[in-house]
């Protein structure tokens, strides 16, 4: 029986990447966002993608996703995002809660509700995409820095209290990434401060890379769990030390 993967924030950057890799690896993907359209277009393109509406911040919304699902094998936890770069100052307090809305308590409610799937399924994974923002802090990253370093620590908590349990826990940690939506986002859709961030960059890390490298861990012998795999740009050293032409 082919196993089942629940892909969240999957609309759209590493998501929508890693939804695709994993129905290339046999999987039958749940792939859960907000933006619905975008989702079934990802469904009409790829063979093996069940689209479904999910809102993170909503247990509503998640209790109605798991009420849909016979099993569930993979748990990737990847919806979230940043918003801003004001010191924490003067930072404003409503990006900080959306922040840890979507990137904390949206991973929980996900990994509450979809727990005991993975569990009984014998051979379970439950994938965080946190971000290096959770392993070092920076100027102007307060908020987003703080969400992520609560979700590395929900991760290495999980892993403490499911040991002997039939269920792995990852995380996978990526540093500069480009995408379609991270940057602009972060920048409220300001597209000129969005493509500083990358500006003389010599191939920063693509939604593919990162996709690839959770499809390894999570198809891992069942004996096998990746702890933390940290993936950077080769021109990315640290989150302070950036190589730009």
């Amino acid at each position: 029986m082919r196993k089942t993967a629940v892909v969240t924030g999957a609309s759209s950057g590493i998501g929508e990447a890693t939804a695709r890799r994993l129905a290339a690896e046999g999987f039958n993907v749940v792939a859960a966002a907000r933006r619905r359209e975008r989702l079934d277009k990802l469904a009409d393109e790829v063979q093996g993608i069940r689209p479904v509406t999910l809102d993170v911040t909503s247990q509503e919304s998640v209790d109605a996703l798991v009420a849909s699902l016979e099993r569930c094998d993979v748990l990737v936890n990847d919806a979230g995002g940043a918003l801003g770069l004001e010191p924490v100052a003067s930072a404003l307090l409503e990006d900080w809660q959306r922040m840890y809305d979507t990137n904390v308590l949206g991973s929980l409610r996900m990994t509450q509700a979809l727990l005991p799937l993975l569990i009984g399924s014998g051979d379970g994974v439950l994938l965080m995409l946190t971000s290096t923002a959770g392993l070092t802090s920076y100027e102007g990253g307060g908020g987003y820095c703080a969400a992520k370093h609560a979700q590395t620590s929900m991760t290495e908590t999980l892993r403490l209290e499911l040991v002997g349990q039939p269920v792995r826990v990852v995380e996978i940690a990526p540093g500069m990434v480009r995408t379609e939506e991270f940057a602009l986002t972060r920048f409220r859709g300001d597209a000129t401060a969005a493509a500083r961030v990358y500006e003389g960059v010599p191939d920063p890390l693509s939604a593919d890379d990162v996709a690839d490298a959770i499809v390894w861990s999570v198809t891992r012998p069942a004996h096998v769990n990746i702890d933390r795999l940290v993936i950077r740009p080769r021109a990315q050293a640290a989150q302070h030390k950036v190589h730009r032409v």
